[in-house]
C-alpha cells in the first residue's frame, strides 16, 4: 500500500523505487526471486510504467537484473561473482588508497576526516533493528573519500561503480547471514589512523582485510544454504 498521495511521475517512481531498494537491502526480497510486475502493481497501486521505470533503476545500479523474457529478479548470491568482486575490489581499490596516501594532500586529508566523522556520529542499526539508511550512504561517501585523493578521475569512478555492485552482499552480510558481531567502526578506525600516517602498507591491509570479512561471512553463509 502507499502512504498518501504521491504526486509527479518522478515523485512515484522514486517511491517505488526506495521502498523496494530497502526490501533489497533487508533481504524482505530473497536473492534471486523474481519480481512480479503485476503483484508490484497492485501493491503499490500504481501503473505499470511507474514500476518499470523504478525497476530499471534498481537494474542499472546492478540491485535487480533485466532480463527479455524472464522480466526482473532479484540478483542471486552468487559465489563465484562474489570472489570475483572482492577480486577487482582488492586490487583497485587498495591501489587507489595507497596512491592517495602518496599524492594526496591536505584536502585529502580533511575529507577523508569529515566523512569518518559523519560515518561514527551516524548510528548503522535503526531503532527497528534495520540497517540505516542514512549510514549506508556515509559509508559509500567514507570509502569514496578513502581513494579520492589518488589523482585519476578514471580509477575513482572504476572503483566507485565496484562498491556501488557491492552494496547488496554488504547488506546481506547483515541481514541474511547475521553478522551481527563485527565491530565496523574499528575496521574503519584502523583504515584511517594508517592513512593518516601515511603508512600505506598497514591501510591497505587494514583495508583488504575489511572488504575480506564481507565476502567470508558471505561465503560461509551461501554454502550453508546449498
Amino acid at each position: 500500500m502507499t502512504s498518501g498521495v504521491i504526486d509527479g511521475t518522478a515523485s512515484r517512481t522514486t517511491h517505488v523505487f526506495e521502498a523496494l531498494r530497502s526490501d533489497l537491502l533487508e533481504g524482505r526480497i530473497a536473492p534471486g526471486e523474481r519480481l512480479k510486475l503485476p503483484a508490484l502493481v497492485e501493491r503499490f497501486e500504481l501503473s505499470m510504467t511507474v514500476i518499470r521505470e523504478a525497476l530499471t533503476r534498481l537494474a542499472e545500479q546492478g540491485l535487480v537484473i533485466s532480463n527479455p523474457k524472464r522480466g526482473f529478479s532479484v540478483m542471486p548470491l552468487s559465489i563465484d561473482d562474489l570472489k570475483d568482486l572482492t577480486h577487482a575490489r582488492l586490487r583497485l581499490e587498495v591501489m587507489t588508497l595507497r596512491d592517495s596516501i602518496e599524492h594526496g594532500g591536505i584536502d585529502w586529508e580533511t575529507a577523508l576526516v569529515g566523512r569518518h566523522h559523519a560515518l561514527n556520529r551516524t548510528p548503522r542499526i535503526s531503532p527497528d533493528g534495520s540497517l540505516n539508511p542514512v549510514w549506508l550512504q556515509a559509508h559509500r561517501a567514507f570509502h569514496h573519500a578513502l581513494g579520492s585523493g589518488c589523482g585519476s578521475a578514471r580509477l575513482i569512478a572504476i572503483t566507485t561503480a565496484l562498491r556501488d555492485s557491492a552494496e547488496l552482499y554488504r547488506a546481506w552480510s547483515h541481514t541474511l547471514a547475521n553478522d551481527t558481531g563485527r565491530d565496523v567502526a574499528a575496521e574503519h578506525n584502523l583504515i584511517v589512523m594508517n592513512a593518516l600516517a601515511r603508512d600505506s602498507a598497514a591501510a591497505g591491509g587494514a583495508l583488504t582485510t575489511h572488504i575480506e570479512r564481507t565476502t567470508a561471512v558471505l561465503m560461509r553463509y551461501a554454502e550453508s544454504r546449498q
